[in-house]
């Protein structure tokens, strides 16, 4: 029976919130695990279906997966290169990245096309691109991408589109391959630097991660090691746009303040009081919110990531504000749903006006994806009256133990089961 969140509004959020380890760092990383030949032990991942399902995927190829809440350790020793053409891959879109790791540990792989958040078209032809020119045979059968290859060479590779997982896809298939592989156009996101980290920790050689050209010398086996990850900015920056929306003085703590220098700049655009510290921030209660125009772009642009839940926020600024994603622009399921609540907004093409300031009543809604689901949150805790959230499964994809973290805040949010009471 399917999930939904119920949030009773008009509650002010106050005290600390510890943000987790990167959702899009944890998916690249635990398969990147499978190309050590020794135990990987990873620190403060983050508690989220997502990775669950990655650390059955890796049970799944024969490897063994010991986990709390935080850590995993993984040992890849036994893993075979078993085919992957259904079940658990098809539940998330990172599950691609299985197709770099397999591909490089094994020099074949079959996985299938993935799942997760439908945000209209998001191919993986650049990521085919790289393993093409890596010396792979690649193919589409039956809803299944099937990579064979002799053996990978290095190669220099130009992302037409600057692409976090093709990227990250490309980085993973060419640590074990011969020579000198040269992905340029790369994405600089702080995840592919800590993609990077790791597979440099197991004995990888890549230079260049955090630029648009990376450089990566294959070596012929790569070993255990240990890794903590990054702290996850999108979650820091969702517990930002909360805090502007209904916070009377939160914490947040364990963050990199430079990964969030887009979302900040805004938010203090916006009126938002925000004290910036080596490793946290502390937004002061925002009073009288200004309009902002807010335009996505690849890392260090504003997160298309945020751009949902900042629509929420939008409603309550004076003026008429303008979000265009650059990034996805069929990125707007949660303006249908924002408006059922009382938002107001104009969409034309990639750009949706957001009209404020508007009240917002809480009424049922559906999170159509993960972070539309964020965005009607940040709605339900401004709404009057109660918010229930259907389809709040999208939502635990990437927020690990929310209920508890905003109800730590002075929230009033629920899970319940069942067949919804709203009308």
């Amino acid at each position: 029976m399917a999930n939904r969140l119920v949030i009773e509004g008009g509650k002010k959020l106050s005290g600390t919130v510890t943000i987790d380890g990167a959702k899009n760092s944890a998916v690249a990383l635990i398969p990147a695990a499978i190309l050590a030949d020794s135990e990987v032990t990873l620190e403060g991942l983050p508690n989220i279906s997502d990775v669950e399902t990655l650390y059955q995927i890796v049970g799944e190829l024969g490897g063994s997966v010991e986990y709390n809440e935080h850590k995993a350790i993984i040992d890849p020793s036994e893993i075979v290169d078993m085919p992957l053409p259904s079940g658990n891959v098809k539940k998330l879109r990172a599950s691609y990245y299985l197709m770099g790791a397999l591909l490089g540990k094994f020099k074949k792989a079959v996985v299938g096309l993935p799942g997760g958040c439908y945000l209209g078209p998001r191919p993986i032809d650049q990521h085919i691109k790289g393993f093409e020119a890596l010396g792979a045979q690649v193919t589409n059968e039956q809803g299944a991408i099937y990579l064979r290859a002799e053996k990978l060479r290095g190669a220099r590779i130009y992302l037409d589109v600057v692409s976090v997982g093709a990227t990250i896809n490309i980085m993973l298939a060419a640590v074990l391959a011969e020579g000198k592989t040269v992905i340029e156009n790369a994405a600089k996101e702080p995840e592919i630097i800590d993609v990077a980290t790791l597979l440099n920790n197991m004995g990888a050689s890549i230079k260049g991660a955090g630029t648009d050209t990376i450089r990566i010398h294959g070596v012929e086996k790569l070993h255990g090691c240990h890794h903590t990850i990054i702290p996850d900015r999108i979650e820091a920056g969702t517990y930002m746009i909360m805090a502007a929306a209904s916070g009377a003085g939160v914490k947040i703590q364990n963050v990199i303040p430079d990964h969030l220098e887009g979302i900040t700049a805004k938010l203090i655009e916006m009126g938002v009081p925000i004290d910036v510290h080596e490793d946290s921030l502390e937004i002061g209660e925002a009073k009288d919110l200004k309009k902002v125009d807010i335009k996505t772009y690849a890392y260090p642009g504003f997160a298309t990531d945020l751009q949902q839940p900042m629509t929420a926020l939008l409603t309550q600024a004076e003026g008429s504000g303008i979000v265009t994603d650059t990034v996805y622009p069929d990125r707007f399921k949660q303006i249908a749903e924002l408006e059922r609540m009382g938002g107001k907004f104009k969409q034309n093409g990639r750009s949706v006006v957001v009209y404020g300031k508007t009240a917002l009543k809480g009424t049922k809604v559906t999170a159509t994806d993960l972070r539309a689901g964020a965005a009607l949150m940040v709605a339900g805790l401004i709404a009057e009256g109660k918010t229930e959230i259907l389809e709040a499964e999208h939502i635990e994809r990437g927020y690990g133990n929310i209920i508890q973290k905003l109800t730590g805040l002075g929230a009033k949010i629920y899970k319940e089961s069942g067949e919804p009471s709203i009308s």
